[in-house]
């Protein structure tokens, strides 16, 4: 029986051992391998989420530590990652880089407005309920707006997806349809602040019913104006 050292000082030399002479893993391994050790994701944001998107880059954090070298053009990328609100208006152009970027291809829908509308949800009639109707999404990341720390959970998570995939499935799950799929038709209304509102009759000159019940005299420059005048 003969001791082996694990790891030795000296440099690697050709033994005997079958271990340490044949490599044996998959075509799938090694591509996997691949694709999640240099993920290049788009540098893309729209709202304050890109600002933590930013600091996940920054010397703290250092993503790049994954291999992971932001690209400006949809091109050169494999990973979007969604940081910030999507309006109506802005959604053809989500979609349109979403498609410039070569498979495979990967989406993090960072913050609670890329999810479901966040705080714009019940008010806004712009904002759009969830990117995931317009592209499909591999990680969500919850928050408002989530942290660094929450962005690099979710790589790692993603490099777990990514190396238990295959290419032979990833052909079977790709997307087959979108919920968006024509331009966004709204009714012109006229607007209701005009910028008259204190111009009208009512902030000019009280009703009547409200001076009677106050029992007080207005003064002149609050009395309903006459036709008559004095010479």
């Amino acid at each position: 029986m003969t001791n082996s050292v694990i790891n030795p000082i000296e440099h690697s030399q050709v033994t005997q051992q079958l271990s340490e002479n044949i490599i044996l893993t998959t075509v799938d391994d090694l591509y996997n391998w691949a694709k999640m050790s240099s993920l290049y994701p788009l540098m893309f944001g729209t709202a304050c989420c890109f600002m933590e998107f930013m600091a996940a880059y920054a010397s703290r954090f250092d993503m790049e530590r994954f291999g992971m070298i932001p690209r400006a053009t949809p091109r050169q990328a494999d990973l979007l990652i969604t940081a910030g609100t999507i309006t109506m208006k802005y959604a053809p152009n989500l979609v349109r880089l979403y498609e410039q970027m070569p498979e495979p291809k990967y989406v993090i829908a960072m913050g609670a407005c890329t999810i479901t509308g966040g705080m714009f949800c019940t008010d806004s009639p712009s904002a759009v309920r969830g990117v995931d109707k317009l592209i499909p999404v591999d990680v969500y990341i919850p928050g408002c707006p989530p942290r660094p720390e929450a962005v690099i959970d979710a790589i790692i998570k993603l490099r777990k997806k990514i190396a238990n995939e295959s290419m032979q499935d990833r052909q079977q799950i790709q997307q087959t349809h979108r919920y968006y799929s024509t331009t966004h038709k709204m009714k012109v209304v006229s607007p209701i602040n005009d910028g008259q509102y204190l111009k009208s009759s009512t902030r000019v000159a009280p009703p009547p019913e409200i001076t009677a019940a106050t029992g007080l005299e207005l003064p002149l420059a609050l009395q309903p104006a006459t036709n008559s005048r004095d010479f």
